[in-house]
């Protein structure tokens, strides 16, 4: 008895359909992309339920005929591509013929659609891949497709669907990716109850950024003028025929000024083609840019266009067509690396070096170096605390010249406040301007360098930390404490985020949350992705001290913020909130969640770098830290402190 058997068509057509169609938002990706490839000017989606119950676009493409129409629900049939080599310079989005069969497989779809050419119309319906019905219809030109109840035949593929607002919120990314892509084009995104997304044509990029994100996000982005250049051959890389030699690559867009840091990726769009792809190579040349400019587990949000002859990217690597391969593959990488660099270089903000030159050559650290400050003893009197470095007016974090003629962003010189932080025991939190410190978490230990004998210091046991007496400041950034284990040197703002974030985790569980009012609404824009996670975590925010009301389909209003964090700084707290929300992670904890809010919290609302403190602002803080359950490493897993023991310090002098 034969063992292997032809699966029947309609077995053979779910398992190909998931390839194709993951979720809801695959669904959108497919129609959207024959639509663009139709020349619609106008694309509307319209979703219910994260597009679980209904997914709807509409466009006012060119159509198709009744013959067309219904040849177009069969396996590879396609308008794209004639031969093989037509493979090798795809200029469509779309080209396999695998979109609609594979949909029409497995939901309910209704396809209307007319020929511009036609006066008349077709409307075909499938279900579960089996054709229910065709006739004519009178309808306007282009193309509507309607897609009901996905995987309603495969309850197996169903089940792992994620929520409403997560499927909504990867529906809402992906045509905010079409639509930085397609300027020209108009785009509408839907639901029952609100327009997420409603871009009317722009003649230009920095039009649509604007539109979608907002007028500060667009301030915040240097533009990378296009720049082109002829291929090169690597020395590992053919040479190139002389009809190779008259083809160029060609770079623009826009990325974030080096002092717009995120928590992840997600802000990073790729297009090569006007195609959103996802691809190694150009991450990691976005990366290259960036060295020496952001710290380290950072992200800069970046918009990036690559434009090159059809045959020069091989877009048939990948399923859903999100990977490319480039046949130039370094020079590829070395010209976009290179094009933001140079964009970047031409846009310091002037802002740092003037503060560099107030105080003399910066390097990495605070003020004019780690150590450079000397140190000082406590202030006797209370009053206002100076600043060591004058403040940079609309700038996050501050600026050095390093080795390679970039910048160090590692610290924010900021402008102490006076009476901003109380150091009395049992206050819940402390406030003032706070840096924007993103950084991941993960083992802090491993990520220090091995100590050296100019620099023997150890990284002690929490329970060695008790009983420390300061002695001074550092750069009115470090705390210099001994005790019976050694010498200590402990950063004040990182230590300060440790208590608070303890603090804030403790009064959650208890529902006792101070908030403060704004003395004004502060209304901020939002993307659309961010719209769709606010909504997700909306009730943890409010029980953490945010009130936020919708102002609009794009904007809110904060009215309330934790207790300790000031108008400037909650804007920037939510909105790290919402990007910190990674976008697969919808079966978040609450646990999770809370931790996450309060490490954000915690961090704006600590005491800042270059700040003096009373000689009992310092001896609260170091007890208040003892106190706490992981003294060693703040939220982010940064460290706290250093100890250098007694018997490192007496081998240093040669003595042991």
């Amino acid at each position: 008895m034969s063992r292997i058997r032809i699966l029947p068509e309609a077995v053979a057509n779910k398992i190909a359909a998931g390839e194709v169609v993951e979720r809801p938002a695959s669904v959108v990706k497919e129609l959207l992309e024959n639509a663009i490839d139709a020349g619609a000017k106008t694309i509307r989606v319209e979703v219910e339920v994260g597009g679980k119950r209904m997914i709807r676009v509409i466009d006012d493409g060119h159509g198709m005929t009744h013959d067309d129409a219904l040849l177009a629900f069969e396996r590879h049939a396609t308008s794209k591509l004639r031969s093989a080599d037509d493979l090798l310079s795809i200029a469509t989005l779309g080209f396999r013929g695998e979109a609609l069969p594979t949909i029409a497989a497995v939901s309910r779809l209704l396809l209307e659609t007319r020929d511009e050419a036609e006066a008349e119309g077709t409307r075909i319906e499938f279900a579960g891949g089996k054709l229910v019905n065709v006739k004519p219809a009178g309808l306007p030109a282009g193309t509507t497709i309607n897609v009901a109840d996905i995987f309603y035949c495969v309850p197996a593929r169903r089940k792992f669907l994620k929520s409403d607002t997560t499927e909504l919120g990867h529906i809402a990314s992906l045509v905010t990716h079409y639509a930085l892509a397609n300027p020209a084009k108009q785009f509408i995104l839907t639901t029952p109850t609100q327009e997420i997304i409603n871009c009317p044509p722009a003649e230009k990029l920095a039009d649509r950024v604007y539109q979608l994100f907002g007028r500060q996000a667009l301030e915040e982005l240097v533009e990378i003028p296009a720049v082109s250049a002829p291929f090169r051959a690597a020395i590992t890389e053919p040479a190139l025929e002389p009809e190779e030699e008259k083809a160029s690559l060609t770079v623009s867009g826009f990325t974030s000024r080096p002092d717009i840091q995120r928590m992840n990726r997600n802000g990073i769009y790729i297009f090569v083609n006007r195609r959103l792809v996802r691809d190694r190579l150009i991450l990691h040349a976005i990366h290259e840019a960036y060295r020496n400019i952001l710290p380290p587990a950072v992200f800069p949000a970046t918009l990036l266009f690559l434009e090159m002859p059809y045959d020069e990217v091989d877009v048939n690597v990948h399923p859903a067509k999100i990977e490319v391969r480039f046949r130039r593959s370094q020079f590829v990488h070395d010209f976009a690396r290179d094009a933001i660099r140079q964009a970047l270089m031409g846009a310091r903000p002037i802002a740092s070096f003037a503060a560099a030159a107030a105080t003399g050559p910066q390097t990495a650290g605070f003020g004019n170096g780690p150590f450079s400050g000397g140190m000082t003893p406590a202030p006797v009197e209370s009053g206002v605390p100076r600043a060591i470095i004058p403040p940079i007016e609309e700038i996050g974090v501050g600026c050095g010249v390093g080795s390679d003629g970039g910048y160090d962003l590692t610290v924010a010189p900021m402008q102490p406040v006076e009476q901003r932080i109380p150091f009395t025991s049992g206050t819940a939190f402390g406030a003032g301007e706070a840096p924007v410190r993103i950084s991941t978490a993960g083992n802090w230990a491993a990520n220090l360098a091995p100590p050296s004998a100019d620099a023997p210091a150890s990284l002690p046991r929490p329970e060695q930390i008790a009983d420390l007496k300061p002695l001074g400041q550092v750069s009115a950034s470090f705390i210099v404490a001994v005790n019976g284990e050694g010498l200590w040197i402990v950063d004040q703002h990182v230590a300060h985020e440790r208590v608070l974030f303890e603090q804030h985790l403790e009064a959650r569980r208890a529902g006792k949350v101070k908030a403060q009012r704004m003395l004004m609404p502060l209304v901020i824009e939002l993307s659309p992705r961010q719209i769709v996670t606010f909504e997700k975590i909306a009730e943890e925010l409010a029980a953490n001290g945010f009130e936020v009301e919708p102002m609009g389909p794009k904007s809110v209003a904060i009215q309330a913020a934790p207790a300790g964090v000031g108008a400037p700084d909650a804007e920037k707290l939510l909105t790290e909130i919402l990007d910190g929300i990674e976008r697969e992670n919808a079966a978040i904890s609450i646990e999770t969640l809370q931790a996450k809010i309060a490490a954000s919290t915690a961090c704006h609302a600590a005491i800042k770098v270059n700040m003096p403190l009373e000689q009992s602002k310092m001896e609260w803080l170091l007890d208040a830290l003892a106190k706490t359950d992981c003294p060693m490493s703040c939220p982010h897993g940064r460290p706290v402190v250093l100890r250098y023991s007694i018997k490192e310090i007496e081998k240093a002098f040669h003595r042991i």
